[in-house]
């Protein structure tokens, strides 16, 4: 089950259990954040698609690190005119860890139980 949620502006195609790193979030390490903004949700083949949302589908996840990104230079120059300037920057990044994806009209996924008579049946059928 995989998911297309837009995130701080981005579009992201996430699956549980997944890190990923996002434009900085406003919320402490440990945090929970919820998305609301699911583009698309497919579920091993049952896709829904949102115009522009899927409705009552969201995203949550945990704030892991509030962190910074590599160093980018700039540089600017004129030829034959002596003028160079060097500038850096380092973007801030929130790293988070997916949770759960919940689709519309579902309820977090629970475990299913499985009693033995129905874990017999499929068996009795096979030597039929």
């Amino acid at each position: 089950m995989y998911a297309i949620v837009d995130i701080a502006g981005q579009q992201f195609k996430v699956t549980k259990d997944q890190k990923i790193y996002v434009h900085q979030l406003e919320g402490q390490e440990g945090a929970q954040v919820s998305f609301d903004q699911v583009l698309l949700i497919d579920n091993e083949g049952d896709v829904k698609v949102g115009m522009p949302t899927v409705e009552g589908a969201s995203v949550k996840a945990t704030v892991l690190a509030n962190v910074k990104g590599d160093k980018v230079l700039v540089f600017k120059k004129n030829r034959r005119k002596g003028y160079q300037k060097l500038n850096g920057h380092r973007q801030c990044f929130t790293q988070i860890k997916i949770d759960e994806i919940v689709g519309a009209g579902e309820v977090a996924a629970k475990p299913k139980r499985t009693t033995k008579k129905a874990a017999a049946a499929p068996s009795d059928e096979a030597q039929a």
